[in-house]
C-alpha cells in the first residue's frame, strides 16, 4: 500500500533524526503551541466557570456561548489574528485558546453545578465561607468533570495547532502543509498521523490522570455511578 511506503520513506529520512525538521523538535513546538493555548484557556474559563457553577448566574449565557464558540472557524480566526496582530505567536493562540476555553468553561460550570446540594448546605451549616465551600467541597466534587473537559480541550488543540503552520511557524503543521505544497506525499501523511498519535497520547494521559489522580473517594463514587444500571 502506498501509504505504508510513504510512512517507510517519512521516518526513515535523516532530516527527522535531528535538526530543526527533525520529528523530537516538531512535538516540542507543537506541545509548546498547545500547552500555551490551554494555559491561557484555563486561567480565563476555569475560575469563571467556577464562579458561574457556585452562584448559579449565567447559566444559560455560558451555554449559549460554548455552543456558538465551537462553530466558529479556526482557520478563519487564525487569519483574523493575523490581520489584527500580525505574524507570530499571537496569531497561533488566539484561536487556539477560543477553541479550548468553551470545554473548559462548561466543565467547570458543570462540575461545580453536580455538587450535592445538601452536602453544600451541611458545609455552610458548619460555619464554612462561601469561597471555602467553593473550593474545599464543590472543586473536589467537580474534579471529575474538569478532568474531562481538560482532556477534551488538550485533544481539539494538539488536534488544531496544525494551524501554526500556515502563518509559517512550526510544529507537525509543518510537515502537513510543506508536503501539500511540495507534494511530498510521505511528509504529510507521517505529519498526519504524528498528530493522530499525540491526540491519542493525550487522550491516554488524561484517562490515566482521572484513574489514579482522583481521591480514593472520587474514584469509587464514579466506578459507583458506572456500575449503575441505566
Amino acid at each position: 500500500m502506498n501509504w505504508l511506503t510513504w510512512l517507510g520513506d517519512f521516518f526513515s529520512d535523516p532530516d527527522r533524526r535531528s535538526g530543526p525538521n527533525s520529528i523530537a523538535n516538531r512535538i516540542a513546538e507543537h506541545l509548546l503551541f498547545s500547552g500555551e493555548a490551554l494555559l491561557f484557556a484555563a486561567l480565563l474559563a476555569v475560575p469563571l466557570g467556577l464562579l458561574i457553577g457556585y452562584t448559579g448566574r449565567g447559566v444559560t449565557a455560558v451555554t449559549a456561548l460554548a455552543g456558538a464558540a465551537r462553530a466558529l472557524p479556526t482557520l478563519g480566526l487564525v487569519t483574523l489574528a493575523v490581520l489584527l496582530a500580525g505574524v507570530g505567536d499571537t496569531a497561533v493562540l488566539m484561536p487556539l485558546v477560543a477553541l479550548a476555553a468553551p470545554p473548559l468553561l462548561v466543565a467547570a460550570v458543570e462540575g461545580v453545578r453536580g455538587t450535592d446540594p445538601d452536602v453544600r448546605d451541611a458545609a455552610r451549616g458548619v460555619g464554612l465561607t462561601h469561597p471555602q465551600v467553593l473550593w474545599q467541597v464543590c472543586v473536589p466534587s467537580a474534579l471529575p468533570t474538569l478532568l474531562a473537559g481538560f482532556r477534551t480541550a488538550t485533544v481539539q488543540v494538539v488536534a488544531t495547532a496544525t494551524v501554526a503552520a500556515y502563518v509559517g511557524l512550526g510544529g507537525l503543521g509543518r510537515y502537513v502543509v510543506d508536503g501539500l505544497a511540495t507534494r511530498d506525499y510521505a511528509m504529510t501523511v507521517g505529519g498526519a498521523l504524528l498528530v493522530v498519535l499525540l491526540a491519542v497520547g493525550a487522550q491516554a494521559f488524561f484517562a490515566l490522570l482521572a484513574r489514579y489522580a482522583l481521591p480514593p473517594g472520587l474514584r469509587a463514587q464514579q466506578l459507583a455511578t458506572a456500575r449503575q444500571p441505566s
